[in-house]
C-alpha cells in the first residue's frame, strides 16, 4: 500500500565480514554456476582455435587436433591440482597475485596482479561479443547490432552483481545446466551416429601455406590453451564460499575440471569421427549441434543455450576481480574505496570499474569477437605461470612431507604455460597482443605510484609513531545565516553547545536589507553577535570564505556550521538551493576549519 516507502526495521543493518553469514555465500554448486562458467563455455571456441590453426597445412592437418587436445587436457589436470594447492595455501583469494606476493617478491606480484586484471576485463568483453556473434548466426537480422547487444548483456550483469554475488550464482546454476547437458548430448549423440545428421554453413577450401611441423602444432596447441581460461577464478575467489571454504573451493575446482575435461575431448571425438573442418558463416560447435541434431528446433534451442552460456560467462569475471580489486586496496595498490563492501559481501566499485572498463573495451572494438580473442589468453597464462612458480618456490622453501612430487606437479605446468604464454605472445603480437604487452606495464606503474603515495601519506600522517599529546584552544563557531527564521535557531542553539565563542555572518548586496536584518536580530536578541558582510557582486561563497580565513589567522580553532535546508522528499529536493553545499566544499578545499552541515529537515 505505501509502494515500498513503509519505514524498515529499525535496527541497523551491519555488513558481516567473510565468515560471519553463511546466507550470501556460496555453495560448491552455486560457485561452480557463478565462477565456472568462462571455462565451461571456453568448448565453444578452443577446439575451433586449434582447427582454424591447423588448416594452414591443409584440410588432412585437421587430425592432429586430437592429440593437442589430450596434451591441453593434460595441462589442465596439472593446473587444476595446482590451483587445488593455492587454495589450501592461500584461502583469502588472490591465486596468483597471492601467490606470487609471498613468495616471488613485489615486482612479480604487481605482474600477476596486472596480468589477472587485464584478464577479467577481455574475459568480460569476449564472453560477451562471442555471445552476441553466436545470437547474430542463428539470427541474421541481428548482425548489425552485436554491439547494442553485449551493452545490454553488460548492463544486466552488473544489476545483478551489484545486488549480490549468491543471488547471480543462483541464476546462472539454470543456464549452466542447460549448457553442460547441451554439449554432453552433442557429444553423445555425434558419437552415435555414422554420418552428421545435417550439415550447415558454407564450404571453404583451405591453402597449404605452412608445413604441419613443430612450430605450427606448437601455434595450435597455443590457441586451443584459450580453453583454459577462467579456471583460475575459483582461486580467486575463495572468501566467496561457505564454510569449510578450503574444501567447497578444492571441489568446485575438481568438478570444473571434470566437466571442462570430458566436454573438450568428446567434442575433439566428433570433430574426428566426422571430419568436421571450419566452414564459413557458422562456427565449428554450430556443425556439431547440427550434426548431431539436425536443424530442427534442437538446432535452435541449443544454439540459444551456447549464447546463453557465453554471455553469462564474462559473471566469472564479477565474481573474480572485486576480490582481486579488494586484495590490492588492502595492500595499498588501488584507491582504499576498492576495498568497501555493500551491506551483501559485494565489492562495488569493483564490480561498477569493472563493467566500465570492458563497456569501454566493447566499444573500442565494435564487440569483434576476432579483435578481442589474441588479447585474452596472454594475461591468463602469465598468472598461470607466476602462480605454479611461486608453488614450486613454496615447497622448496617448507619442505613439508611429500613436497618433491607437489613440486616436480607445479614445475611441469610452469614449463608448459610459459611455452604457451610465449608462442602466443610472439605469434599474436601484431594481431593485437601489442596491447596487452603495453597496458600490463602501465599497469604495474599505477600500482607501484599508488603505493608510493600511500607510504608517503602514512608518514606525513604519522602512522605507526605514538602523537603529542592534544592540546585545548579556544574556539570560534560562525553560523553563515540569511533570516531570523526557524533555521537560525536551530543553527544558533547547536552552535552554542559546540564552541566558546560563536557569531553569526549575514552577507547582503542591499543596505535596506543588511538594515532589516540588524532590527531583526536586535529583537531576537539572541546573546550571539552578528556581523554583515556587504557583497556588491551578490556573491555568499566570497566574502564568508573571506571572514572565516580572517577569523582563522589568531590561531584559534574555527569551525563552521552551516545550516541546510532538506525537503522530506526527493522531488522538491531541486526546489530548494544548494548554496550550502556549495560553501562547504570551497571552505573544505581552501581552509583548515572544521566544516559542518546541520540538516533542517521539512516535513514536505
Amino acid at each position: 500500500m505505501t509502494f515500498g516507502l513503509a519505514n524498515r526495521k529499525l535496527y541497523p543493518k551491519v555488513a558481516r565480514r567473510h565468515g560471519e553469514g553463511d546466507k550470501s555465500h556460496l555453495t560448491t554448486l552455486e560457485g561452480l554456476a557463478a565462477l565456472s562458467l568462462d571455462a565451461l563455455s571456453s568448448v565453444a571456441y578452443g577446439p575451433e582455435a586449434i582447427m582454424v590453426t591447423l588448416v594452414a597445412a591443409g584440410a588432412g592437418a585437421i587430425t592432429a587436433a586430437l592429440p593437442i587436445t589430450l596434451v591441453i587436457v593434460g595441462l589442465l589436470g596439472v593446473l587444476v591440482v595446482s590451483y587445488c594447492q593455492v587454495i589450501a595455501v592461500h584461502p583469502d583469494g588472490g591465486g596468483s597475485y597471492a601467490v606470487a606476493k609471498k613468495d616471488l617478491g613485489t615486482k612479480v606480484s604487481l605482474l600477476a596482479a596486472a596480468g589477472l586484471v587485464v584478464d577479467y576485463v577481455l574475459t568480460v568483453a569476449v564472453s560477451l561479443a562471442a555471445g552476441a556473434a553466436s545470437l547474430a548466426s542463428a539470427f541474421p537480422v541481428l548482425a548489425h547490432h552485436s554491439l547494442a547487444v553485449c551493452l545490454g548483456g553488460l548492463a544486466l550483469l552488473t544489476a545483478v552483481n551489484l545486488w549480490g554475488i549468491a543471488d547471480s550464482a543462483r541464476l546462472l546454476m539454470l543456464p549452466m545446466a542447460l549448457f553442460v547437458v547441451s554439449v554432453l548430448g552433442i557429444v553423445v549423440v555425434g558419437l552415435s551416429r555414422s554420418a552428421p545428421a545435417a550439415t550447415v554453413g558454407t564450404p571453404e577450401s583451405f591453402h597449404v601455406t605452412e608445413a604441419l611441423g613443430l612450430l605450427l602444432l606448437l601455434k595450435a596447441f597455443s590457441a586451443g590453451c584459450s580453453a583454459l581460461t577462467g579456471i583460475e577464478a575459483i582461486a580467486n575467489a575463495v572468501p566467496m564460499f561457505r564454510k569449510p571454504r578450503i574444501r567447497r573451493a578444492q571441489h568446485t575446482e575438481l568438478l570444473l575440471g571434470v566437466l571442462l575435461a570430458a566436454l573438450l575431448i568428446g567434442l575433439t571425438l566428433v570433430i574426428h569421427r566426422h571430419h568436421v573442418v571450419p566452414r564459413q558463416g557458422v562456427t565449428v560447435l554450430a556443425q556439431l549441434t547440427a550434426g548431431a541434431y539436425g536443424t530442427g528446433w534442437a538446432y535452435y534451442a541449443t544454439s540459444l543455450v551456447v549464447t546463453l552460456a557465453l554471455g553469462l560467462a564474462a559473471n566469472t569475471s564479477f565474481g573474480g576481480l572485486p576480490v582481486l580489486m579488494s586484495l590490492l586496496a588492502r595492500d595499498n595498490r588501488l584507491p582504499h574505496l576498492f576495498a568497501l563492501r555493500a551491506e551483501r559481501p559485494v565489492h562495488r566499485y569493483g564490480v561498477l570499474a569493472l563493467a566500465l572498463l570492458s563497456c569501454a573495451l566493447l566499444i573500442a572494438v565494435n564487440a569483434d569477437t576476432q579483435r578481442l580473442i589474441p588479447l585474452f589468453a596472454v594475461g591468463v597464462f602469465v598468472g598461470f605461470t607466476i602462480s605454479q612458480t611461486g608453488l614450486v618456490r613454496h615447497w622448496a622453501t617448507l619442505r613439508p612431507a611429500g613436497w618433491v612430487p607437489r613440486a616436480l606437479v607445479n614445475g611441469v605446468g610452469a614449463v608448459l604455460t610459459a611455452v604457451a604464454a610465449v608462442v602466443l605472445l610472439t605469434t599474436k603480437f601484431l594481431a593485437g597482443a601489442w596491447f596487452v604487452a603495453l597496458t600490463v606495464p602501465l599497469l604495474m606503474l599505477l600500482f607501484s605510484r599508488t603505493q608510493r603515495y600511500y607510504t608517503l601519506a602514512g608518514t606525513e600522517l604519522g602512522l605507526g609513531r605514538m602523537p603529542a599529546a592534544p592540546a585545548r584552544s579556544s574556539s570560534l563557531v560562525i553560523v553563515p545565516l540569511g533570516e531570523v527564521d526557524a533555521v537560525a535557531e536551530r543553527a544558533v542553539t547547536a552552535a552554542l553547545s559546540l564552541g566558546d565563542e560563536v557569531v553569526a555572518v549575514a552577507v547582503f548586496s542591499d543596505q535596506a536589507e543588511a538594515a532589516a536584518m540588524r532590527a531583526d536580530w536586535a529583537r531576537w536578541n539572541p546573546g550571539v553577535r552578528l556581523d554583515v558582510v556587504e557583497s556588491p557582486l551578490h556573491s555568499l561563497v566570497h566574502p564568508v570564505l573571506g571572514y572565516v580565513e580572517q577569523a582563522g589567522r589568531d590561531g584559534r580553532q574555527v569551525a563552521v556550521l552551516i545550516p541546510q535546508v532538506e525537503p522530506g522528499h526527493r522531488r522538491f529536493r531541486i526546489l530548494q538551493n544548494q548554496r550550502g553545499i556549495l560553501l562547504a566544499g570551497v571552505l573544505s578545499a581552501r581552509t583548515d576549519v572544521v566544516v559542518c552541515l546541520l540538516p533542517y529537515r521539512l516535513n514536505l
